[in-house]
């Protein structure tokens, strides 16, 4: 009895405390079998192996305690069922994104299936009968009619542009009479006439709610075909004009504040001592009527710059040193202004209309006018030849714009202005056709000093 008190020296004793030496003996057999079972299921290779027996608890987990330095199996289903969470939670959330995807297909396949209702004859409007064009919601399920109200912009801005084309080709043909060119004129006249009617009768059948979409392709096709051919003979009439008129009787237009439109002078400024730039200008723009133009040379991009920037007041750039000019020209109409300098003292002289209002020294004294650079028309140069801000853009009409390297006497300037005298090209710089590339939408007109001012 005292011997089975002892401490058994064999692993696996405390199992085996209690109970026949029969029962003890298969108890350890049954340890052995569960050991290696347990290994099997875990899948582990351990090559040459050894059992090794411990001493469990009646009531512990045999397969963990089989396993020494494994860690525990409580921690291992832990970490298994983390994960299946995990699993199972980034499924769900798939699910959902699935769900989303097909909501959005859905709600897609929805506004085309209307929009192509809407054009068929004899479907009803989805804004109601009572709902005037352009003030439905613009959601998915409720489709207004903004497509229709642009198209309407679009045209009366064409014919806007054909019939501004047309005055030019008039003033032209009131200078070259012949009864050709009024017979053409009077045939455009009444065709942009007609349009005109056309797309009045267009709005008003909106506004009234009797619009009917199954002629608006018909109309559409009809108008956008007359424009087309009305586009055609005034730009053959133009042609014909451009070739017949002097190389200086024309205008630049920049009727947008954009990044993009403008023109080039194709020569550089040489080097200059002093200078005079002179041209005519017309704009309203608001706030500042922008740059009309901008010269840049490596290393300094405000060599020499005209801008009305905001509400600030026009100011000249040289060497980006500045002087403001007391121009008042933001009326929307033709003004002819002169700016002369001289790099002694830097003194600068400002005219409009042929009289001087303004004067200073001390603007960039000593500074000549660098060359090799990029003279721009209509932009602000903020690197070479590049880098326009569309707020500083200059919006309006420009034209005669001259560059003489000395300066210009107060009568000579005021020749110009009031065409007393046959009008001087620049020394420097001469307003011509062929040396001016323009970009971005810009356009040239028909434009002769004092004859068709305001």
């Amino acid at each position: 009895r005292r011997s089975r008190s002892r401490p058994d020296p064999s692993p696996g004793s405390a199992a085996m405390a209690a109970g026949s030496p029969g029962s003890r003996l298969l108890l350890l057999v049954l340890l052995l079998l569960l050991s290696l079972l347990c290994l099997r299921g875990r899948g582990q290779s351990f090559g040459q192996t050894r059992f090794i027996c411990t001493s469990v608890p009646l009531d512990g987990d045999m397969c963990a305690a089989s396993a020494p330095g494994t860690g525990s199996a409580e921690e291992l289903k832990s970490t298994v069922l983390q994960l299946r969470e995990t699993v199972l939670q980034q499924k769900e959330t798939i699910m959902n994104q699935k769900e989303t995807i097909r909501e959005l297909t859905a709600k897609l396949g929805r506004c085309e299936s209307q929009s192509v209702l809407e054009a068929l004859p004899g479907e009803p409007k989805g804004g109601g009968s009572g709902r005037k064009p352009g003030f439905s919601k613009n959601t998915m399920g409720d489709l207004s009619r903004a497509p229709a109200a642009e198209t309407l912009s679009q045209l009366g801005q064409t014919l806007q542009s054909l019939k501004t084309r047309l005055e030019n080709l008039e003033q032209f043909s009131r200078m070259n009479s012949s009864s050709q060119t009024n017979n053409l004129k009077d045939i455009l006249q009444n065709k942009i006439d007609d349009l005109e009617k056309q797309v009045l009768s267009r709005v008003n059948s909106l506004e009234e709610g009797k619009f009917n979409p199954k002629n608006e392709s018909e109309e559409r096709g009809k108008i956008e075909s007359t424009l087309t051919s009305l586009h055609q003979r005034i730009s053959d009439l133009e042609k014909g004009q451009k070739d017949n008129r002097p190389p200086d009787r024309f205008q630049l237009t920049f009727p947008l504040r954009t990044n993009y439109m403008y023109a080039k002078v194709k020569k550089s400024l040489p080097e200059m001592y002093a200078f005079s730039v002179c041209m005519w200008m017309k704009s309203n723009a608001s706030p500042g009527m922008g740059t009309p133009f901008s010269y840049a040379v490596p290393g300094q991009a405000n060599e020499l710059v005209l801008i009305e920037w905001g509400n600030n007041p026009m100011e000249i750039l040289i060497n980006d040193k500045v002087a403001k000019l007391p121009f008042v020209i933001n009326d929307g109409k033709w003004h002819h202004i002169c700016v002369t300098w001289t790099t002694r003292d830097g003194v600068w002289e400002a005219y409009q209309d042929g009289t001087q209002t303004g004067s200073g020294e001390n603007l960039a004294p000593y500074h000549p006018i660098k060359p090799q650079g990029v003279l721009v028309l209509g932009q602000e140069q903020d690197t070479l030849g590049g880098g326009f801000d569309a707020t500083q853009a200059f919006v309006g009409e420009l034209a005669h714009f001259n560059v003489w390297d000395r300066k210009l006497s107060p009568g000579e300037v005021y020749g110009l202005a009031t065409c007393s005298t046959r009008a001087q090209s620049g020394n420097v710089i001469a307003w011509a056709e062929a040396n001016i590339d323009i970009y971005g939408g810009a356009t040239k007109w028909t434009f002769e000093a004092c004859r068709q001012l305001n």
